[in-house]
């Protein structure tokens, strides 16, 4: 009776929806038509704008005319934009009014960036595209209780902004996309969602947890998203809260996480573990402030995700061997949607109904697949360490630890990792005469007392042991490491610093980055980091003890 229930809800479901299962289709079949279309309405849209006047958009007729005129753009270029925006002026990058930002650090800069969200691209593209992967989902599990039960979401916060030219609240918000995304739902929507739009939207991150705790275990949830490493801590305190063995016994009916934002690789065994259900679904997503760019169309995944090609975002692609040359600009190795190959590394530039020119997020991606054209995110344009020649990309880095955790038996909750240049510092390596070679250190936070070093258990061979699995994983995905790490070259084994549970929950809080979209910066540059976490760790050893 239940199952009759439910399949007669998703038909109607999939009824209203029928347009979206279309839109999908159309990506599937027809994309590089609805590039065109998207491209035109774009332009005639943006001559409306103070940046179509100043970049003469009324005699732009082709993409080559649009490359000629507009530049590619990081943030720090369209900033000056988004401050006249923000200071009241209206129809400066898109021809609708603004009123609310999207506020993000990014995982290569510390810099809040305020991402103009158009009700074009809070429409057509942010809800347009999750609605696209919920129906498709429903197409594909006919059973599904989506419809039926509750959705659990973990969102940021937004608040009022003060003018440089105004003492007083304006009527502009910011906040992570989740929290804007959260405060337009319209109100059929709070009705299978949970906890409350007001607890939602509370900025302190360990209170908000504390009241979905109380308020959401006693709904019927069904499906939730968002970043998983923060979905991990709710999840943890759900368990800690309800004193249950795993959330299937909070949530019986519990059957989708909707995640993006980071890797799920690393979590997979741990969120296998705390969903021992064979209806559990895992399903990618690509939102990110600036656009809802890809989704996951199959229940199985490893495919790609298929990319959105007709809800408000125009794409275009640089090789990432080239993009140095493309920020010179030469528009000669950048390519639209139907000229990308497979197996390449692009970096993406999209122009948007949000107001975005020709913007480069700085995210690297790679076409699994151009019929249809499917995607994976692969990295940052920034996020690679390239030290000693062996550029260790993020994706290198989450896949060889994926594979080293799972022949280990291992569930990690968090890493990052920096390069030990050779022999700075090393007074054993002045004292014989000899530098030593450069090396990359991880600090892990492994979910295992033999790695905790706090506990009784804790064993440095344990860990040892650890790090010659996950080097040799390492080298099984990037040849370049593996050159550099070949005797007599120049990088010596990777060594690991093991963190204690909550280490990296810590460090986040001390940030101020806690919760919504904040993402833990899986690569960089130095040690700065290692050194604030491996700080925060022997203080809370020392205060234990």
């Amino acid at each position: 009776m239940k199952n009759i229930v439910a399949r007669t809800i998703n038909k109607a479901v999939l009824a209203w929806g029928r347009g979206y299962l279309k839109d999908i289709e159309k990506s599937r079949t027809n994309a590089p038509e609805m590039q065109q279309r998207i491209f035109h309405r774009l332009i005639e849209c943006g001559k409306q704008t103070a940046f179509g006047k100043e970049h003469d958009f009324n005699n732009i007729h082709s993409l080559s005319d649009f490359q000629s005129r507009v530049g590619i753009s990081k943030y720090d270029d369209i900033a000056p934009y988004i401050t006249r925006i923000r200071q009241g002026e209206d129809y400066v990058l898109w021809n609708q009014k603004v009123k609310w930002f999207a506020k993000s650090s990014g995982t290569s800069s510390d810099k809040s960036k305020f991402i103009p969200i158009t009700q074009d691209s809070l429409h057509e593209t942010h809800f347009k595209g999750m609605k696209m992967m919920l129906m498709n989902y429903a197409a594909l599990n006919p059973d599904t209780r989506i419809f039926s039960t509750c959705a659990l979401t973990l969102g940021g916060s937004v608040t009022p902004t003060v003018t440089e030219h105004s003492s007083r609240l304006s009527n502009i918000f910011e906040g992570d996309l989740s929290a804007v995304m959260l405060a337009n739902s319209p109100p059929a929507v709070e009705l299978l969602r949970t906890p409350s739009k007001k607890t939602s939207l509370i900025a302190d991150f360990a209170t908000k947890v504390e009241l979905i705790c109380k308020e959401s275990t006693r709904k019927n949830v069904s499906n939730f998203s968002g970043v998983p490493s923060w979905n991990l801590v709710l999840m943890n305190k759900i368990l800690e809260y309800t004193g249950k063995n795993n959330i299937m016994e909070v949530w019986p009916k519990m059957e989708l996480f909707m995640h993006g934002g980071i890797s799920f690789e690393p979590y997979r065994e741990i969120y296998r573990k705390l969903f021992p259900s064979a209806n559990m679904h895992y399903l990618e997503n690509y939102n990110a402030s600036e656009g809802y760019f890809a989704f996951q169309d199959s229940l199985e995944g490893g495919d790609g995700m298929l990319i959105t090609a007709n809800n408000g975002i125009f794409y275009e692609f640089i090789p990432f061997s080239k993009l140095n040359d493309a920020l010179q600009g030469d528009n000669s190795c950048v390519v639209p949607l139907e000229d990308v190959k497979t197996d390449i590394d692009y970096a993406i530039v999209i122009s948007t109904v949000g107001g975005l020119w020709r913007y480069m997020p700085e995210d690297l991606v790679r076409f699994t697949s151009t019929a249809p054209y499917k995607l994976l995110v692969v990295g940052r344009t920034k996020m690679f360490i390239n030290a000693f020649g062996e550029e260790l990309m993020i994706n290198n880095a989450e896949k060889a630890l994926a594979a080293a955790a799972s022949k280990a038996k291992l569930n990690i909750t968090d890493f990052t990792v920096a390069p030990c240049f050779m022999g700075i510092g090393d007074k054993k390596s002045e004292q014989d005469g000899a530098l030593t070679r450069g090396y990359h250190l991880w600090a892990i936070e492994f979910d295992n007392p033999l790695y905790n070093p706090y506990s009784s258990l804790f064993s440095q061979r344990a860990v040892e042991e650890f790090a010659e699995i996950l080097d040799m994983e390492i080298q099984k995905v990037n040849s370049d490491y593996e050159a550099k790490r070949s005797p007599n070259s120049t990088m010596q084994r990777l060594k690991i610093e093991p963190l204690a549970p909550g280490t990296f929950y810590k460090w986040m809080a001390s940030r101020g980055k806690t919760g919504g979209q904040n993402k833990v910066p899986r690569l960089w540059k130095d040690l700065e980091y290692i050194d604030q976490l491996t700080n925060i760790n022997r203080l809370s050893k020392e205060k234990a003890q």
